[in-house]
């Protein structure tokens, strides 16, 4: 039980950024537009938040420009493709490269950098024992992050606006002739997502590995995307998924420490490989997907047309 303890409070950490990142591309989806750049700007938010934190010494600070940063990569996004009816797919691989560029060079100064933590958590729960270790000795936004999930439950399932956003995502054509703005709409859900993507590269640095590192988010934005698939964009599962894929993230850690006779690089392979066959399983049942894909999701509207 005291090996169990931190292996679940690391899991938790781990899942926290994917959990974040993935709850903002499914906003995203749920209003029909598909955004591959989460892994740029995770990065370009990894990298400013730190920078920010480092010369202010405020981790709010770090956190709100992590945001900052990626919301105005995805309102780019959102100008090129909302608007100006370029390709998605297209233009949010561009948006990912550049970020890992932009990100590489930003950081230059700052490679090597690390910053001094405090110690968090919640008063009295956290001396509970074993509960405490596990779940109550966390960074306050790792519960914001479980908050954040389920105010989307909310709002998807319980609000009107929720549900013009979801009638955005099945029938755009619909939702405009009915009065709504479609492109304000998908607008509104695009920076709210690059700010959850924001949030998440900033908590990479500033949490999770309180340092700065080029291409320290390692494939987490490509594993959020996926995550939004496994859930069959629902919030909750969203939330089973992170944490599930945290798990195995850790897991290969502690089995390196144990010295397990297999290869470093094949151990670091697990969590990618753990996304590949989930995603193999969930496409065999097209039903699944059917369900719960908003029908314009990838699709360009144009109300001029």
């Amino acid at each position: 039980m005291d090996a169990l303890a931190p292996l679940i409070a690391s899991s938790i950490t781990a899942g926290t950024p994917l959990m974040l990142a993935a709850l903002g591309l499914l906003i995203n989806e749920k209003s029909g537009v598909l955004n591959l750049g989460s892994e740029g700007m995770m990065l370009v938010a990894a990298v400013l938040g730190f920078a920010t934190t480092l010369h202010t010494g405020s981790l709010f600070m770090g956190f709100l420009a992590g945001a900052a940063a990626g919301m105005v990569m995805s309102g780019f996004f959102a100008w090129l493709t909302v608007w100006l009816g370029s390709n998605q797919v297209a233009t949010g691989l561009a948006l990912s490269l550049f970020g890992v560029g932009a990100s590489a060079y930003i950081g230059i100064d700052y490679t090597g950098e690390s910053l001094q933590l405090t110690s968090s958590g919640v008063p009295l729960l956290q001396d509970i024992p074993f509960l405490g270790q596990a779940f109550f000795q966390q960074h306050a936004m790792v519960y914001l992050s479980l908050m954040l999930c389920g105010a989307i439950i909310w709002f998807l399932n319980r609000t009107r606006a929720g549900l013009v956003l979801r009638a955005v995502g099945e029938s755009p054509s619909s939702a405009h002739s009915l009065g709504y703005n479609v492109r304000l709409i998908r607008l509104g859900a695009l920076l709210f997502g690059g700010a959850c993507c924001g949030l998440a590269g900033g908590f990479m640095s500033l949490v999770y590995t309180p340092m700065w590192v080029e291409g320290m988010v390692a494939g987490r934005g490509w594993i959020a995307l996926a995550l939004t698939t496994f859930a069959t964009w629902r919030p909750a599962r969203v939330l089973v998924g992170a944490y599930l894929f945290g798990g195995i993230t850790i897991l290969t850690y502690h089995m390196q420490a144990l010295g397990v006779p297999v290869a470093s690089q094949v151990l670091s392979m697990l969590p990618y490989i753990a996304t590949i066959v989930v995603l193999v399983l969930i496409s065999r049942n097209a039903n699944w997907i059917r369900l719960n894909m908003p029908a314009s999701l990838g699709k360009n509207f144009n109300p001029n047309h």
